[in-house]
């Protein structure tokens, strides 16, 4: 690997109410990865679905080899309107040429994940949830996969079953 690009997302992120410190483990998982890798973090974006599918296709012209959004992969707006709105993961299915998804559910009724692995031209783009520990255990698994040579479905379920394995055993299930 030899670019990648770290892209937050969340209104929380955007407006300051919330410190971003996933981005510097990811990046530090990269790096100790692929020391060679140049990687970038970007500006946080609002939760806005064009927003985020404007700037993706924007980063992916530079042809990185990957991009990692943080946050956005639940979407609790889609089953209660008090929750907050999500939009990475229906904006990385919308983009990407080729991708797989796995869904997370809480069995309390208070978590929905989705976790999306594709490709845009020779760029891999993934989501990892906006929680610390989630997004850390999801950057892990991919980089663990991608040294396997896993395809993106095994990736996907990979990056899935480590945000799984952040919860009490019963807690939630992955589909």
């Amino acid at each position: 690997m030899k670019s990648a690009y770290i892209l937050p997302t969340g209104d929380e992120i955007k407006s300051g109410i919330v410190l971003d410190i996933d981005a510097p483990e990811i990046i530090r998982q990269i790096v100790r990865a692929f020391p060679q890798a140049e990687v970038t973090r970007l500006c946080p974006l609002l939760d806005v679905e064009d927003t985020i599918f404007q700037k993706i296709s924007e980063v992916v012209q530079k042809q990185p080899d990957l991009v990692v959004l943080i946050g956005g992969s639940g979407g609790g707006h889609r089953f209660s309107k008090s929750l907050g709105k999500d939009f990475t993961h229906s904006a990385l299915e919308k983009y990407l040429d080729e991708y797989a998804s796995h869904e997370i559910y809480g069995k309390n009724g208070h978590m929905w994940s989705k976790l999306v692995c594709g490709k845009k031209g020779a760029t891999t783009i993934i989501n990892v949830p906006g929680p610390f520990d989630e997004a850390k255990a999801a950057c892990e698994a991919y980089l663990k996969a991608v040294s396997k040579g896993k395809n993106i479905e095994e990736i996907s379920l990979d990056m899935a079953n480590a945000v799984l394995a952040q919860y009490p055993v019963g807690a939630a299930e992955t589909i």
